[in-house]
């Protein structure tokens, strides 16, 4: 890019950086010296490329969405919290957001991630243990309880059961006397990576997707700021893909969205909005900076070039991050501190939106009290005390975050083109014609179906594990400097009385409800299930009504089927 064009593109970024509000804070350095909002080429300097560089909240949005970066707002602190009952885990949010913390992330139990009351007998010993038990509404009114659900955003990390629960959070708004147009927050409900990774789905991927259509058109229709999808990379990179490949499968996920929502009908510009994405913070620093920016450009120009979205806010990649669980170790736990700080640094300095910062102890159990402080205030040292807030992309125009930048960003490409050609394949041995949803779509389906995913994924994390068995690799603590004077942690233990209760509690709730009132509620969902109707009215009639997380998972089985996946080896 010439002089000139680099120059203009300072002055638009000026005149947008003057016109935009930014925080009453001090924007020097801890020696006193001040900083500039951004860095780039001298005046009168020619830079090739500059033009996939770009300036701050200007397309492709390399260096971020806005032009101020987090001098105009910092991100979101928001910790992931669940345990026990509704009740306990209600404390521990009303602690967070005591000590700062700016939303909520509610992590929900095995038997709610796969659409099970307490009391099914596959629930039981897994009740509570992993996060929250929400069998009904009124277990989220208690969840929520002293929360004002129009005054905090909440992202509820489910994909199976997304739909039912996010009816279940409706209706504690409306008991709260919360409009339901007034919410803000964002519903997993990325049910492609649970094929691809996770593994916690309920039906085949067609009734899936029918499901997160109707979801879609809800929210677009009703609650306007909600994000009905949170496209997750986070499990597929904690499965053991490589930072490309978690690139590459998260963002070819949210193309099957966007082809859903248009095959629904509705604006590209309406649904890219209506999606924000959930990534990894691995500890390889750099590498991890660089996945982050290559990821706001590659979705920009795909959102512009591919799927025609006209409007900055459709091209723009909003995204959550995790520090990495799968990084955490069990000997000498209080490493983990460190890596926890790292990887929350490269989020960072890759530009997150929101972020949650791990325990020193998950790997080992839930977090304690004790230990879920220390993850807030890992985050609220970097925001406070680093100077990271000064600077919009402080590492754009570095050579080797630059080069990983388009090195990640041109092998996310090829996986985007064998995904394509799967799908064309597929179409072709079907009898051709285009897929119902989309092209990318149907890539996505044929390698769920086939295995592919899970193989590729299973092969980058054996080469991983070879090169940490010879010590190509090493991790501290694990196969080199592993003497220690660490004692064990005291770690968070859940009473088996926690079960007990939930399941007396749900028995109580059963007794006292209208028995046939929920009994034809659940008969009208089945009916529209069998059909081609919304499922989101009867859906929520049925949840009003207090029918159970399992039983109308229960029913919509019945219609259904279960999905087995394919074996592979």
């Amino acid at each position: 890019m010439d002089a000139d064009a680099i120059e203009a593109g300072r002055r638009r970024w000026q005149a947008r950086y003057d016109a935009a509000r930014t925080r009453d804070a001090d924007f020097t350095t801890l020696s006193g010296d001040p900083v500039e909002p951004v860095y780039g080429p001298a005046p009168g300097d020619d830079l090739a490329g500059f033009e996939r560089i770009g300036w701050p909240g200007e397309y492709p949005f390399t260096r971020g969405l806005h032009p101020t970066g987090y001098r105009g707002r910092t991100w979101t602190i928001r910790q992931f919290a669940g345990f026990g009952n509704a009740e306990q885990t209600n404390e521990r949010y009303r602690t967070i957001l005591r000590n700062g913390g700016g939303g909520l992330s509610v992590a929900f139990d095995m038997p709610t991630l796969m659409g099970r009351d307490s009391d099914d007998p596959k629930a039981l010993g897994e009740v509570g243990h992993c996060g929250v038990a929400i069998d009904s509404a009124a277990d989220m009114e208690i969840l929520f309880r002293d929360i004002p659900l129009g005054e905090v955003t909440t992202s509820m990390t489910i994909s199976g059961p997304a739909v039912p629960v996010f009816c279940m959070y409706l209706v504690a708004a409306e008991r709260q006397g919360v409009p339901v147009e007034t919410l803000n927050g964002t519903l997993q409900t990325d049910i492609f990576k649970e094929y691809i990774a996770q593994k916690e789905w309920l039906f085949p991927p067609e009734p899936h997707l029918r499901l997160i259509g109707d979801l879609m058109e809800y929210t677009a229709a009703r609650i306007p700021a909600y994000k009905p999808l949170s496209v997750s990379g986070y499990h597929i990179r904690e499965a053991g893909a490589t930072a490309a490949q978690e690139l590459a499968y998260t963002l070819a996920d949210g193309f099957g969205y966007v082809e859903l929502g248009l095959s629904r009908g509705l604006p590209v510009d309406d649904v890219a909005r209506g999606l924000s994405f959930f990534f990894d913070a691995h500890v390889d620093f750099f590498e991890e900076i660089a996945k982050f920016r290559a990821a706001r450009r590659i979705w920009a120009r795909w959102m512009r070039d591919v799927y025609g979205a006209t409007s900055e806010r459709a091209q723009w990649l909003r995204f959550h991050t995790q520090t990495a669980g799968v990084s955490l170790t069990a000997q000498q736990p209080y490493n983990n501190v460190v890596r926890t700080a790292v990887e929350a640094l490269a989020a960072v300095l890759g530009g997150t939106n929101s972020l949650h910062t791990n325990a020193l102890d998950e790997t080992l159990a839930l977090p304690s009290e004790r230990a879920a402080e220390i993850a807030l205030r890992t985050q609220q040292v970097l925001m406070e005390e680093t100077g990271v807030t000064s600077v919009a992309d402080p590492l754009g125009g570095s050579w080797y975050v630059e080069a990983l930048t388009d090195r990640i960003e041109a092998d996310a490409e090829r996986i985007f083109e064998e995904i394509a050609e799967r799908g064309r394949r597929a179409l072709a041995t079907s009898g051709g014609g285009e897929h119902a949803i989309g092209p990318m779509t149907s890539g996505l389906l044929n390698g769920i179906e086939d295995g592919w995913f899970t193989g590729q994924i299973a092969e980058s994390a054996f080469q991983y594990q070879q090169a940490l068995e010879k010590g190509d690799k090493r991790v501290v603590g694990v196969n080199c400097h592993t003497a220690s004077v660490t004692d064990e942690l005291e770690i968070l233990r859940v009473s088996h009385e926690v079960e007990r209760e939930q399941v007396r509690a749900l028995g109580a709730r059963r007794a006292e409800r209208d028995e046939a009132a929920v009994r034809a509620r659940l008969a009208e969902l089945v009916r529209v299930a069998r059909g081609e109707g919304d499922t989101i009215a009867p859906m929520l009639d049925a949840v009003r009504a207090e029918a159970t997380l399992g039983e109308i998972c229960g029913a919509l089985r019945e219609v259904w089927g279960g999905y087995t996946e394919p074996a592979g080896f």
